[in-house]
């Protein structure tokens, strides 16, 4: 058996040879004419490992912080046709409650049945979007013109229900929320309105057609502007109304209130034998983001595999195909926010599904 033993002179030994290796010509060569192709091979290696070590520390951080998410799902159906709708609420893997919140009923009013169904997403805290779904409904069933004016009744009540939740912002914090709702009368009318980013998409022959507007701050940056706010993509690369808001319509958020309008847009349509659902969702289900891994796309000189992050959208036709795959409106919500979690979204995912005919 052979005994190694590790003395103080076969350790300095052992040290310069290490040091002697690092200053080999072959890597970083010492003299007076720099090898220049060997030092960029040096720091494309350094700085390759270097983003290595960031993008997997994100990844264990997004997977590992996040956890699994917990979800919410039910169902209801009209009392007086064959209308049926699901819904299904997935929290998001950021750190703080869940900020979505929904509506999802019938009611009875003047011998009409109404169909109310609404997507409340929230930022800054839970409670905007939490008195959005406890009133903004009321305000608009409640006002005189809703059966003689509807888009007259659904306007000012967006309008009174922004100016109540400003007036107890002191309560309810310096959060916000985009709103999509849509009420349905008899089975035969719809009514659609929305500010901010949540969607609605409507199937007719299979096809999609969105009933709502996307109020972005690059699309409206002239209201903005000639408010007095300003758009900008800084921090990050997404426009944001003074730096801060990636919405240019939103209730609340009485600190850019100047700049962020609370007025809907509004959208009717009949329902007849050609229209089939209607899709009502949170920007989770629509913008999601994709992690693939492709060597060539991230970064290629640096001759490697990597992570790489793009924003990748649900298109509404998308959502609409995955939805006439089947008749159950709740299975078919559970798909659709499958889908999204399946392309990463880490968002918070509300969605609703009505049917129309069984």
């Amino acid at each position: 058996m052979v005994v190694s033993v590790n003395t103080k002179e076969t350790q300095s030994k052992k040290k310069k040879s290490i040091r002697a290796s690092f200053c080999t010509p072959t890597l970083f060569p010492v003299r007076r004419r720099t090898n220049y192709f060997s030092t960029a091979a040096a720091y494309y290696t350094i700085l390759y490992y270097t983003i290595l070590y960031k993008v997997e520390e994100f990844l264990e951080y997004i997977y590992v912080a996040g956890g699994r998410p917990s979800c919410s799902s039910g169902k209801g159906r009209s009392h007086q046709g064959p209308v049926k709708y699901g819904f299904t609420l997935v929290k998001g893997k950021a750190n703080h409650p869940m900020e979505d919140f929904h509506v999802a009923k019938f009611v009875q009013l003047q011998g009409h049945e109404l169909g109310l169904f609404a997507v409340y997403d929230g930022h800054l805290g839970d409670s905007v979007p939490a008195y959005l779904q406890k009133n903004l409904f009321s305000n608009i069933l409640k006002d005189e013109e809703f059966w003689t004016d509807p888009t007259r009744s659904i306007s000012k009540a967006y309008e009174k229900t922004d100016q109540e939740i400003l007036s107890h912002s002191p309560d309810l914090g310096r959060g916000g929320s985009t709103a999509v709702t849509a009420i349905l009368i008899d089975g035969q009318k719809l009514w659609v309105a929305n500010v901010g980013d949540s969607r609605a998409v409507l199937s007719k022959s299979g096809q999609a057609i969105q009933m709502s507007i996307d109020h972005e701050p690059n699309t409206e940056r002239g209201s903005i502007e000639n408010r007095g706010g300003f758009v900008s993509n800084l921090p990050g690369d997404v426009a944001r109304v003074n730096g801060q808001l990636a919405v240019s319509r939103a209730f609340g958020d009485k600190n850019l209130k100047l700049h962020v309008r609370s007025d809907p847009d509004i959208q009717n349509a009949d329902i007849d034998l050609d229209t089939e659902f209607l899709i009502l969702a949170s920007d989770g289900l629509w913008k999601v983001i994709h992690l693939f891994r492709k060597a060539e796309q991230f970064l290629m000189f640096l001759f490697a595999h990597a992570e790489c992050i793009l924003t990748q959208v649900m298109s509404n036709q998308e959502a609409v195909d995955i939805v006439k795959k089947t008749k159950e409106p709740q299975r078919a919500a559970q798909q659709l926010a499958k889908e999204a979690l399946n392309r990463d979204s880490k968002d918070d995912i509300s969605c609703i599904v009505v049917r129309f005919k069984g």
